[in-house]
């Protein structure tokens, strides 16, 4: 039987950060992060095997990419992260939580 979800219900606890896979198939996966102040460790930086398409939904975030300034990220926007783009998140609001939606894949985007 098909279950509808919605990607604003949040849970009720909210002390860490939560990952949920919507949808994978091939190399293609779907996820639904929600941030409340996590951040990547100072010394760690995120090198994926493949692009990543991610939008904020609700808060804001800041990402930092190697060699670069850090950009500020606001409900709605959206940013194509490519293979071996190394990146960190330095920051990630709690109130409201961030609510990501994430798209790991081999990707094209269309300007």
């Amino acid at each position: 039987m098909t279950k509808l979800r919605n990607l604003f219900e949040l849970p009720k606890n909210l002390g860490t950060e939560e990952y949920s896979e919507i949808l994978t198939q091939g190399d293609a996966q779907i996820m639904r992060i929600i941030s409340t102040g996590q951040i990547t460790q100072v010394d760690q930086w995120y090198d994926q095997d493949n692009d990543e398409w991610v939008v904020l939904l609700d808060g804001e975030a800041h990402l930092l990419f190697e060699g670069q300034e850090v950009i500020v990220m606001q409900k709605g926007d959206y940013l194509l992260i490519k293979a071996h783009e190394k990146h960190r998140v330095v920051y990630t609001s709690t109130q409201p939580p961030c609510v990501w939606l994430a798209i790991h894949s081999n990707l094209t985007l269309n300007s």
